[in-house]
């Protein structure tokens, strides 16, 4: 099996990103599965574009993006991706969109095709903080998510997709509010693992 696994370019003043740098930790292959790597661009246009460029080209069995969810304890693998593009802040190419479709008259929203379950219990018994959300946001996280699914809805049916929000890490703490949860990259990348060890 291929399993395309994208992270995220750092985004809003900060230098690192832990979806990407935790997707670099991992092994080219995991339980037999060929693992593929690629760093997304924090961009509403750019970021889908590249994705579905990839997929195209790789052909994966299965299509796991990861982010960053500033704030959350726990990975979480998402349920849902909905049509909303809605900006708290801009993205990296300064567009910070309100009310605007993913897709004009695509689906309203889409479930994940991934075990997330699955997913989340292995992480437990690796023991790794994990748990399930059920709101991608409306930021290029959800973007991403949705148009994976989208490209597998119309393109691309037997691969399986979603999304898994990751915490940040202690070196981006600096500054931030006291008490903000964070994870050693190690030990997201483990989750990562244990997770696509589920599939």
């Amino acid at each position: 099996m291929i399993i395309l696994i994208t992270g995220f370019a750092p985004f809003g003043g900060e230098t690192i990103n832990p979806s990407y740098e935790a997707v670099r930790l991992l092994p080219d292959e995991i339980a037999g599965h060929t693992i593929k790597k690629q760093e997304l661009p924090v961009t509403f246009q750019g970021a889908p574009v590249l994705l579905t460029e990839k997929v195209r080209a790789i052909r994966p069995d299965v299509l796991i993006s990861v982010g960053q969810a500033g704030g959350r304890p726990d990975i979480t693998p998402e349920r849902v991706a909905i049509n909303l593009m809605d900006a708290r802040i801009p993205d990296n190419d300064g567009f910070s969109p309100v009310d605007i479709p993913v897709e004009k008259d695509g689906e309203t929203a889409y479930f994940t095709t991934l075990p997330v379950k699955k997913m989340v219990e292995a992480m437990k018994e690796a023991g790794i903080p994990a748990g399930l959300s059920y709101s991608a946001g409306s930021y290029v996280c959800n973007t991403v998510m949705y148009a994976g699914l989208s490209l597998a809805a119309h393109e691309f049916p037997a691969m399986r997709s979603g999304f898994i929000h990751v915490p940040f890490i202690p070196e981006q703490l600096e500054g931030k509010k006291e008490g903000t949860p964070a994870m050693e990259l190690s030990m997201i990348a483990k989750g990562l693992k244990a997770a696509i060890k589920a599939l």
